[in-house]
């Protein structure tokens, strides 16, 4: 039965829910009210003909409601183990969204992939489509973009007048984006289509003048960055360390000396290059890492040739690993077991994963959104991407606390979510698969390498821009054309790809560092843990305990397992 809220989004705790998983659970059905988006992401009924208010005046009421639980937490006494680290994670979570928020960073929330002029439009990626009922909300959803985007404007105007405002390399690249959606055929024309559904005849008139509003709301976001922001944003890339600081502990939830971590990742870059070129000289006796990669890229036998042979190959590499890690190194229970692999219906290039609903109606997804044109595929390159999306990575450990509701709390469950913690958690996988002898392949493991060189590089170049670090050779400071020539020499891609991932570390500082720190941090916490237990070490225990208490900030976890 449909309902507006969400009363209570998980089903019973076999321990007694306490005052603090009351108040959690409490907090869950709030967010799902006042983000429609959330509600559409983690499958809640209600709210999917509605979207989220990005105006002042919500960025306020929202902060307000955190300022009020967190005086309510404080003064709450945690009845067991699992109380403490609930209340510990909720805290610190409140705690560091209140201290970022008085940075005033909010007033100038503008980025290449993460802000609200992607996120209005992402949500009907997810948005239900199977049925006449869904495809009226979705009606209503299309007319809401509307009173979101000017919201949003008038939140940047805020910025404008406080003269806190964006990068003009952000807002410069999000007006050339915003033309997939303002231009002919753009996103919403072609989402209202509804291709290949029967629909009544009326409702496909309305969607299709619904879709003209959405769309003139767009424009009327791009004018604005374009005429009123593009004149009086930054000129200035990096965040600064005050900021940068906090931002980074957002993304980790820990605090780390950013003075040794950066040094840590110059040092973790050049001993992967070195790991590297050993693995090219398995590949071919006496090559470079770009002759190896030639010899792979040549070979017929790691090649896809369309979407489909993609779609199949990523759920057969998928299936394998949940059967054979279900035996060993893991605990999968059946529900966990069904992970789609699927191609996304846009062509951003981007591959991501979407956890399943609260009763695994819908499963964890793994989509691929292959750019258009794209035919061929490299299966050296993407095997350790299926393990990072899938099993063991991000597929594991979002189903895995979904599942556990035995002992978490909805918050913990549904809508707490970790960079450092997620991410670091899956290149924790991508490691674990080459431990475990999945990666014995050569090639395979150049690929599992170039992508945690990657990791590496962008530790080094985020922490160094926002900090106004000098270059590594000493030449003056970081710019943006330093940076994409540091990325050029260390990453295995497109100039294209290089220069959107460069703009993406520009304007959304800390969050491309967590996935590399938080693995460290990740691979530190098992290393002590295995050193305290001595004999007694169990790392299928150490798995399991881990991703049962759900996706916590990084310090919150290594006390929750260490003590």
């Amino acid at each position: 039965m449909d309902r507006k809220h969400p009363t209570r989004i998980g089903l019973a705790m076999s321990r007694k829910p306490s005052a603090i998983d009351e108040l959690s659970n409490s907090w869950v059905v709030k967010l799902a009210q006042l983000s429609p988006s959330f509600a559409t992401y983690a499958g809640f009924a209600g709210g999917e003909d509605r979207l989220d208010d990005h105006s002042p005046a919500a960025v306020a009421h929202f902060n307000q409601l955190e300022r009020d639980l967190l005086e309510q937490l404080k003064g709450m006494e945690p009845v067991d183990k699992i109380d403490e680290v609930s209340k510990a994670a909720l805290m610190a979570n409140l705690q560091l969204s209140l201290d970022i928020h008085e940075t005033g960073l909010w007033k100038r929330d503008l980025d290449v992939l993460a802000s609200p002029a992607q996120g209005i439009r992402d949500i009907f990626d997810l948005t239900p489509v199977a049925t006449v009922s869904d495809w009226e909300n979705l009606n209503k959803r299309l007319r809401a973009v509307e009173g979101a985007v000017d919201g949003y404007i008038e939140t940047l105007r805020v910025g404008i007048r406080d003269k806190e405002t964006p990068a003009i390399r952000q807002v410069n690249w999000v007006v050339n984006d915003l033309n997939n959606i303002t231009g002919e055929n753009g996103f919403f024309t072609k989402f209202a289509k509804a291709e290949g559904v029967e629909l009544p005849a009326a409702l496909r008139s309305e969607l299709v003048e619904s879709s003209k509003v959405a769309t003139a709301a767009y424009a009327k976001l791009q004018n604005f960055l374009r005429e009123e922001l593009a004149p009086v944003a930054t000129e200035v890339d990096a965040i600064g360390r005050e900021r940068y600081t906090l931002l980074s502990q957002r993304f980790l939830g820990a605090k780390v000396d950013l003075e040794e971590t950066l040094q840590w990742g110059i040092e973790e870059l050049a001993r992967v290059k070195a790991e590297q070129e050993a693995v090219a000289n398995e590949i071919k006796p006496g090559a470079t890492v770009a002759e190896a990669i030639e010899v792979l890229n040549n070979d017929p036998s790691r090649k896809l040739h369309s979407t489909e042979e993609l779609q199949k190959w990523m759920q057969r590499l998928s299936d394998q690993a949940i059967e054979e890690l279900g035996k060993t190194h893991f605990d999968i229970p059946e529900k966990l077991r069904t992970l789609e692999c699927r191609i996304a219906p846009t062509n951003s290039g981007v591959i991501y994963y979407t956890g399943p609903t609260d009763d695994f109606s819908r499963p964890g997804r793994m989509w691929w959104s292959v750019p258009a044109g794209v035919t061929e595929f490299d299966t050296w390159r993407e095997t350790t991407t299926v393990y990072h999306e899938g099993v063991p990575g991000h597929h594991l450990q979002v189903a895995t606390q979904v599942y556990n509701r035995e002992e978490l709390n909805d918050w913990r469950r549904m809508a707490n979510w970790c960079s450092g913690h997620g991410e670091g958690w899956a290149l924790y996988a991508e490691r674990l698969m080459q431990d475990l002898g999945f990666l014995n392949d050569p090639g395979d493991r150049l690929g599992m390498l170039d992508g945690q060189r990657m990791r590496a590089a962008r530790v080094v170049l985020d922490i160094s821009v926002h900090l106004g670090k000098p270059r590594l050779d000493g030449t003056g400071k970081w710019d943006f054309d330093y940076a994409v020539a540091f990325m050029s020499e260390n990453v295995n891609m497109s100039p294209e790809f290089i220069n959107f991932e460069v703009h993406r570390y520009f304007g959304w500082p800390g969050q491309a560092p967590s996935y590399k720190i938080g693995q460290r941090i990740w691979e530190q916490i098992r290393d002590e843990a295995k050193a305290k237990a001595g004999d007694g070490w169990d790392i299928k225990k150490f798995h399991r305990d881990a991703l049962n208490l759900g996706a916590l900030g990084l310090d919150t976890l290594r006390r929750a397992i260490l003590g």
